[in-house]
């Protein structure tokens, strides 16, 4: 008599987490306190799951590991030597595969070459391919196997890194686009692996209309809803690079479920899938996946991951406490959500003073920031300039400073009618909750030129260039050097493309010159050799009617801070 097999069934729990951005400790290097988030409390929690001997887990990553907090800036360029903090930790961890973000690669070859050879598992990115042969650069998809049951991680990251990048940086890649790179792995792995369950892990975000894109956009920035639509094959796919929580469940153009996860950033949650997979006869017959979104901040620090490192937090600590300067006064990014400041203009004077420019363009970079009067340590660059982005010198027109200068305005301040408006540009949502319809890290200002901002006038009309601010005529037809940083200077917020009027790949052609080092790098030096540093806001732009911005900036900043 023939036995019969009982149907098996294994269980699966997938666990990635994304964006961490330099969150591996339960300590914010920065602002010089105890975080109650961080891979450490990741950590625990994968250890307790890794226990449950009825499940198998595997641990992903999504990418943008290397950006943020001083621990990984440390590893990435101050002490290049031997093993990164990164690959050590992730290595004991036991990762089994990762995307690689944009953040990753704005590290530059030296440092993700070097990852990828450290890595004991599979760095992914399915759309970076070699210009010479279109190949793979890293690979692009990984097999995992688990109690017989055969898993595909395909890995994609956002293709818009040449539009935020120097191209020195990613030379000899190229990006491509999301949906096509998908389709074509699809069809490879199911034909060549045939998988029993197929994963993406996508450093792109879910919202495919940000910046004004639309579903039918090529090389859409923010594609993984858009892969997960139109590509079937997709079991589950985990998102990144937007920082927003997403726990969301489409079917794609076949019928098929499919479920997307994103843990937002810095650690403090968990993408977690739960799969369970009934055979029968060595056969699937059934399939079931469920998802959700952990938080961290329950778990404690994991004992055995602080005790390994804690001689690198010891030194991470003492870097970021060097004393390198003085500031007379206190600055806050506050400022320079509201017109001119003392914290942009801090920016401006160095990119001036790096460069030999006519003119500076500048952001503020964090929301909330402020650097106290007094000492001024290594970690206080970390909130003056969040990124670590490249410093250019480009040539530009008269008119495309004007156009760069209203395009900036544009998504900045909003056209009052009277003084009970508000003085910025606004978007609320459906719970009435507010927020900025351009980011804050594209309120561009510009230093060395004296112009006029007027509230009243409509987009395109707002700004009125009086001349340089040492006195000199400036002419609409002329050409003049400009500071700049590399994200913009690439087409990043679309001041150049967009405001401007430059095509994108005309933008290489006007930049005179680029530094090595990063921006922070050469802003910490140029401190360090001041001493004493006496911010002070040039006052060389003014809002217009002044009862109008006074009324609006007290509404708008008590919605903004008080709140």
């Amino acid at each position: 008599m023939e036995t019969i097999k009982q149907p098996e069934v294994v269980k699966l729990k997938i666990i990635a987490t994304g964006d961490v951005h330099g969150a591996i400790f339960p300590y914010d290097f920065i602002e010089n306190e105890p975080l109650n988030t961080s891979l450490a409390q990741v950590y625990t929690y994968i250890k307790e799951q890794r226990a449950v001997k009825s499940q198998e887990v595997i641990l992903l990553d999504n990418g943008d590991f290397l950006q943020g907090q001083p621990v990984v800036y440390y590893s990435n360029y101050e002490k290049y030597e031997g093993l990164h903090i990164c690959s050590d930790v992730m290595n004991f961890m036991g990762y089994d595969a990762a995307s690689i973000g944009n953040h990753d690669i704005e590290t530059g070859h030296e440092v993700y070459d070097k990852l990828t050879s450290q890595f004991n598992f599979p760095w992914l990115a399915a759309n970076a391919v070699k210009k010479e042969n279109g190949e793979p650069y890293f690979k692009p998809y990984a097999i995992l196997n688990r109690k017989g049951i055969k898993i595909a991680v395909i890995g994609l990251i956002t293709p818009s890194i040449p539009i935020w990048l120097p191209g020195k940086i990613w030379e000899g890649i190229e990006f491509k686009d999301m949906v096509e790179t998908a389709e074509k792995w699809m069809a490879y792995i199911k034909e060549n692996e045939k998988p029993d369950v197929v994963i993406g892990l996508f450093h792109s975000g879910i919202d495919n209309t940000y910046n004004n894109h639309s579903d039918d956009d090529y090389m859409n920035e923010n594609a993984s809803a858009l892969v997960a639509q139109k590509v079937p094959g997709f079991d589950l796919i985990f998102a990144g690079h937007d920082h927003q929580e997403c726990n969301m469940v489409i079917r794609n153009s076949a019928g098929q479920r499919v479920i997307i996860l994103d843990p937002k950033n810095c650690a403090k949650l968990a993408a977690v899938a739960s799969i369970q997979i009934r055979k029968e006869n060595g056969k699937i017959t059934d399939k079931k996946i469920t998802g959700l979104i952990m938080e961290m901040n329950s778990c404690e620090p994991d004992r055995e991951m602080m005790k390994r490192y804690s001689g690198y937090i010891a030194m991470i600590k003492k870097y970021v406490s060097k004393p390198i300067a003085k500031f007379t006064r206190t600055v806050s990014s506050r400022d320079a959500m509201f017109g001119n400041s003392a914290f942009v203009d801090l920016i401006h004077s160095v990119q001036l003073e790096a460069t030999g420019a006519d003119i500076s363009f500048a952001a503020p970079l964090t929301f909330d920031s402020k650097i106290s009067k007094g000492t001024v340590c290594v970690r206080d660059m970390f909130k003056l300039y969040k990124f670590e982005n490249l410093l250019y010198t480009m040539r530009l027109s008269g008119k495309e400073i004007l156009d760069y200068l209203e395009y900036s305005y544009d998504w900045w301040f909003n056209t009052m009618s009277d003084k009970k408006d508000h003085l910025l540009l606004f978007e609320f949502d459906e719970k009435g909750n507010n927020r900025t319809a351009g980011k804050f890290y594209n309120y561009s200002s510009a230093s060395g030129i004296k112009y006029i901002v007027d509230l009243c006038k409509p987009a395109g009309e707002k700004i009125s260039i009086l001349g340089f601010s040492d006195g000199r005529p400036f002419s609409l037809e002329g050409e003049y050097t400009v500071a700049i940083n590399s994200y913009r200077g690439n087409g990043g917020g679309g001041h150049l493309t967009e405001g401007a009027h430059i095509n994108h790949d005309e933008l290489l052609n006007r930049i005179i010159c680029a530094t090595d080092k990063d921006l922070r790098y050469i802003i910490m030096q140029h401190i360090e050799q001041k001493h004493i540093v006496s911010p002070k806001a040039s006052g060389n732009w003014k809002a217009v009617p002044q009862e109008f911005w006074i009324r609006g900036r007290k509404k708008d900043y008590q919605l903004m801070y008080d709140n």
